[in-house]
């Protein structure tokens, strides 16, 4: 079913549908099988060939590079208030957010955006829309197919729809959520529309009962909170997809959505390279009179050898050789030499400098030296930080919200601090010496010292220097 028309159709405007094809065009990128470019026709002088181009699958490649050094098991959460530390990590230890926090880090450099949508599960709640009773907090995931903004003002969407697909004995439904504001307080509207072939029909909330998982969801939901309950995060690069210069599209645009002609290069060049092999292999030209039989009736080459390749009909009467070997020079200094060329150019398009990636004896190696604060890489990892550093704040700020709803005594409104670890590009053990050098001389207190290397509060901090302080020596007072 078209979903923009049916967010048109019940009053909403969203974003141009034409972004939602380039959304497509960029997954196939990251699959590495695009349409009209990996499976193409060449016409041989008689007829057209189908063939498959292959792919060194640079898509994937630089997702995954990027999403390791964004969200990775090195980051640390630290929340002041201990029984809304301790409420916060179950909640994302039950989703799953350590494995699915990083998959969807890939997925947002390959599509641009994510959204993260909490919910309460297993609640009651009554006619007017508002929650009764106990429950769970969990957690929604969103690929940017499946998000359509509704309102939003320099890049931040107030408003939005998320569309979760569903197979229900044998039948696709689409549900359909809308987040939007009412005299500034969030409702939240549940839509079941069936989505098989000529479908399109809206489910009426009398008739859930019988679609199994949505029995007990609610049509309507009264948050009671001018503060949204999803949070929508996207790479920190500017979207340039709309010619209109007056658009402001809030939607993120994939790492290598600018790099798309230096990804068909590098896999023309790549699929050249393989085919140097397959070309070039050794081939054996054999007179049919050499392909026969010895006086045994035995073959006196293997049929099933493919080396061999049978000439024309009197050969051997032509006075040509009879057996021929025909062994092709491989070009592969000359496509391993192009192949870096254009991965060098990738690397500096996506942000991770120059040389990150090296092409050798057939597969991608990827740079692992500490890199300097100066270097791109450092540069484009903090810049996307900027915008990941708020999406986790606010994530757990909603989840501690959510809790509360659910008579739970948490603060959404504690301290908190995201540790993003650089380690992995940054001289981390220069730095920390250089900060103890700085304590030693009064420069940087020992407080500020924790906070920092330890991913405290400065409150934490303070409280274990002061825990940790000697007591004075009897024998000195």
């Amino acid at each position: 079913m078209n979903i923009i028309k049916y967010l048109n159709k019940a009053g909403y405007d969203t974003i141009d549908s034409g972004f939602y094809t380039l959304i497509a065009l960029w997954k196939s990128w990251y699959m590495g099988n695009v349409r009209k470019f990996h499976r193409y026709k060449i016409y041989n002088g008689k007829q057209h060939v189908t063939c498959r181009r292959l792919s060194l699958g640079m898509g994937k490649k630089v997702s995954e590079d990027i999403a390791d050094l964004l969200l990775n098991e090195r980051v640390k959460i630290t929340i002041e208030n201990k029984t809304t530390s301790e409420f916060v990590k179950g909640v994302l230890k039950k989703n799953n957010f350590s494995v699915f926090g990083n998959d969807y880090q890939e997925r947002k450099a390959y599509t641009g955006t994510v959204a993260y949508v909490p919910y309460l599960d297993n609640v009651e709640v009554d006619q007017d829309g508002n929650i009764t009773g106990d429950g769970t907090v969990k957690i929604n995931y969103v690929s940017a197919q499946n998000i359509y903004p509704l309102s939003w003002s320099n890049g931040y969407i107030s408003e939005c729809a998320f569309v979760f697909s569903k197979v229900i004995m044998r039948k696709k439904y689409k549900h359909i959520q809308i987040h939007k504001l009412v005299d500034g307080l969030y409702e939240i509207e549940n839509h079941i529309v069936e989505a098989s072939a000529g479908a399109g029909r809206e489910i009426p909330k009398e008739e859930w009962a019988d679609l199994k998982g949505f029995e007990s969801m609610a049509d309507k939901v009264y948050t009671g909170s001018s503060e949204r309950q999803f949070v929508i995060d996207r790479l920190n690069i500017a979207n340039n997809t709309d010619t209109n210069d007056d658009a402001d599209n809030p939607m993120g645009v994939a790492i290598f959505a600018n790099s798309i002609d230096i990804l068909q290069g590098i896999d023309t060049i790549y699929d050249s390279y393989i085919n140097e092999f397959v070309l070039g292999k050794k081939r054996i030209f054999a007179a049919p009179e050499m392909m026969g039989t010895d006086i045994l009736g035995n073959p006196v080459f293997d049929t099933d050898d493919v080396i061999f390749y049978q000439l024309p009909e009197d050969m051997l009467k032509s006075g040509k050789d009879p057996i021929k070997s025909v062994d092709l020079t491989i070009r592969a200094e000359e496509h391993e030499k192009a192949i870096n060329d254009s991965l060098n150019m990738l690397s500096m398009k996506c942000g991770f400098g120059q040389n990150h990636y090296r092409f050798e004896n057939g597969s991608i190696q990827t740079a692992t030296q500490v890199i300097s604060e100066n270097s791109d890489m450092y540069r484009t990892t903090n810049k996307h930080e900027l915008i990941l550093g708020p999406v986790m704040d606010e994530l757990i700020r909603i989840i501690a919200r959510l809790g509360k709803v659910l008579q739970k005594a948490l603060d959404p409104e504690t301290k908190l601090v995201i540790d993003f670890d650089d380690s992995i590009i940054e001289d981390k053990v220069a730095e920390r010496q250089s900060d103890r050098q700085d304590v030693s001389m009064g420069a940087m207190t020992l407080t500020e010292y924790r906070a920092k290397w330890y991913g405290e509060t400065e409150q934490e901090a303070a409280k274990h220097v002061i825990d940790d302080t000697p007591d004075p020596d009897p024998q000195e007072e």
